[in-house]
């Protein structure tokens, strides 16, 4: 079935039931190219999609490197706000490698005890 040429002009484009759920598009449904290479893959993700049992990066598909403020930095949505990279971090050029570099990042960032909400669990956790 082809679409109308005017489909996301005429519609708010969000054609899958999880689109829909999340209110935005999921960029790889449509461009290949912002799917993962796994060739990537830095030593701790590959050790972390073993122990999770994953056979691919899934929430993290979307997570690149990026840039606040001119310095490389990933976005971390739980705390809507960017976390810098160490300053002595020598980058690759490869915008995959950056990418994967950002999302080990990611994940350290959000397993360490500097993370913000790591207060909030001990402040609100009734268990």
């Amino acid at each position: 079935m082809s679409k109308n040429i005017d489909h996301f002009i005429n519609t708010d484009g969000l054609d899958s039931s999880r689109e829909k759920e999340i209110g935005q598009h999921i960029g790889y449904r449509y461009d290949v190219n912002l799917v993962p290479d796994l060739k990537y893959l830095t030593p701790f993700l590959k050790k972390y999609m073993e122990i999770m049992g994953w056979s691919d990066l899934n929430w993290l598909e979307d997570v690149h490197m990026g840039y606040e403020e001119n310095r490389p930095a990933v976005f971390d949505r739980n705390i809507n706000g960017w976390v810098s990279v160490p300053e002595d971090m020598n980058l690759p050029d490869s915008q995959q490698e950056r990418d994967m570099i950002a999302r080990e990042l990611l994940i350290k960032f959000q397993m360490s005890e500097k993370h913000p909400l790591v207060d909030l669990n001990k402040a609100y956790r009734r268990f």
